[in-house]
């Protein structure tokens, strides 16, 4: 089993979080695997930026995530397990990277959001951090 380190980005800006919709019309959160030495909090930003188009700063941690899948690709399994950061968007800016095969994506109201998120760990993960997101506005106020 190939087992990949990645690291990804819950962002919000004010009650909206970024989603984005593959190709293989699954609404999922940006993230990517972590490679050449790079450290999870520069994948994050980076793969927010690049698959969204969104420049957004990270908060705090938010938790990890995992699953599997069959790669077709390299003929075996391969196992994600995700680094996630609670990040924030100072704008609601974004363009969805079309060339990596996402179709759609947008800033959408938490309780959207949660609705159209295609996996559950991904909808907990979310509500987890909107509720941290809250906690940190609070803070900062």
């Amino acid at each position: 089993m190939l087992i990949r380190q990645c690291a990804g980005g819950v962002v919000f800006h004010e009650d909206d979080v970024f989603l984005l919709k593959n190709d293989k019309n699954e609404w999922v959160l940006p993230k990517g695997v972590i490679r050449n030495g790079k450290i999870a909090n520069e994948v994050a930003i980076a793969r927010v930026r690049y698959e969204g188009g969104v420049d957004a700063k990270i908060i705090d941690s938010v938790g990890e995530t995992l699953y599997e899948f069959y790669s077709n690709t390299r003929k075996c399994p391969v196992r994600n397990k995700i680094q996630w950061f609670l990040m924030e968007a100072d704008s609601g800016d974004f363009s969805v990277n079309k060339m990596e095969d996402f179709t759609d994506g947008g800033f959408f109201h938490i309780d959207e959001a949660i609705e159209k998120i295609t996996y559950s760990q991904d909808k907990s993960l979310v509500s987890l951090a909107y509720r941290k997101y809250q906690e940190y506005q609070k803070s900062e106020a």
